[in-house]
């Protein structure tokens, strides 16, 4: 019965890890747009 348990506890600790992955590679993307934005932003108001 604690094998359960312990095999129930990883598989969550592996979820949470690949949560936690996915929402810094989403946020990374986010930062890469916002950078590009801004770049084009200075090249409008530089003209």
């Amino acid at each position: 019965m604690s094998g359960n348990f312990n095999s129930n506890n990883v598989e969550k600790d592996e979820f949470d890890m690949n949560t936690e992955d996915s929402d810094y590679e989403y946020l990374i993307i986010k930062l890469k747009e916002i950078k590009s934005n801004i770049a084009l932003l200075e090249k409008t108001i530089f003209k």
